[in-house]
């Protein structure tokens, strides 16, 4: 069975290698840098950051699809020459034409990292995090006209531990995609699988975060809460705690979560250690958060953390 794979980062890199363990052959690969970079610029980032995705290319000798676009003529044109049976699809920002989805002989399937049909969108890495599911899960599901909306083919979940931030529930992720790949590809090569429509009334759609969700709301959220948010936007976004006219970035891998008794300081620096760059912030629940290892924000402002958390921080 020849397959054709569509992706970036780590997703594409599992699915590289996932599809090698179902013995299929892949007969080409898109990575989505040749949609997002010009020519001089991908050029630069093969060059100096060559991708985990790249280095397989080149170790397993594949051919590497060049289009700019996974909906032109360029593209379609290298389907048909390749006469592909399976287009396989991992984190791709583009919506890909009916055209493009009808071109190969079996299927256009999609990975989703989530249980379907809950959390559609962009990133369920983040926002199962940011609302403290005890689950998540990764879909191989058919493509269709609109965004992670077509019959699952299967499904796998995911624990969510509590010390994960988006990173390693990412990587949990990718990897069982690599494990699922292998399955579902030869179930697809031999005609195995019934898909499963989705129940719409069980869907869930999440955007992508607005700029505002960055800045932490001590007023009107738990600790659990902004805990559970520094940690879902970890590593794509920063989260701020801010201080007068200056922001702290706190580290999501050094947050503890205190009990305190009852006070009027909510969202005020209720203690602070320059000597280990850590503040505590009194939340609305009887709680704070003590942020250890926080950097002030700005490309040389973050040198001069300690000092002003020395001489500038105040404590009501």
């Amino acid at each position: 069975m020849k397959v054709v794979i569509l992706g970036k980062g780590e997703m594409l890199s599992n699915l590289i290698e996932g599809t090698i363990d179902a013995e299929c052959e892949i007969a080409g690969v898109f990575r989505y840098e040749r949609v997002a970079f010009s020519r001089f610029k991908l050029f630069l980032h093969d060059f100096f950051k060559s991708s985990p995705a790249y280095t397989l290319i080149k170790q397993y000798k594949l051919h590497e699809i060049k289009c700019k676009s996974a909906n032109s003529e360029c593209f379609k044109k290298e389907i048909l020459r390749l006469n592909a049976d399976v287009i396989l699809v991992g984190t791709w920002n583009e919506k890909l034409k009916k055209e493009i989805i009808d071109l190969p002989v079996i299927a256009a399937v999609n990975v989703h990292p989530s249980m379907l049909p809950k959390y559609r969108g962009p990133n369920p890495y983040l926002q199962t995090i940011k609302n403290m599911e005890k689950k998540s899960g990764i879909t191989y599901h058919l493509m269709d006209k609109d965004y992670d909306s077509g019959a699952i083919l299967t499904q796998q979940k995911i624990d969510i531990l509590p010390s994960y931030t988006g990173k390693e529930l990412r990587e949990r992720t990718v990897f069982q995609a690599r494990l699922l790949a292998a399955e579902t590809l030869k179930k697809l090569q031999y005609g195995l699988i019934v898909p499963v429509v989705q129940n719409e009334e069980e869907s869930s759609y999440y955007p992508n975060i607005e700029p505002s969700e960055m800045i932490l709301d001590f007023e009107n959220k738990t600790a659990e809460e902004i805990y559970a948010q520094i940690k879902a936007f970890h590593p794509w976004l920063p989260c701020y705690v801010k201080v007068k006219k200056e922001y702290f970035i706190p580290n999501p891998y050094r947050i503890e979560i205190l009990d305190i008794e009852h006070n009027k300081n909510t969202g005020n620096i209720i203690a602070k250690d320059y000597k280990t760059a850590s503040i505590t912030v009194a939340c609305n629940d009887n709680k704070a958060l003590k942020f250890k290892d926080v950097k002030l924000y700005g490309a040389f402002k973050c040198f001069f953390t300690r000092f002003y958390l020395q001489y500038f921080v105040n404590i009501p």
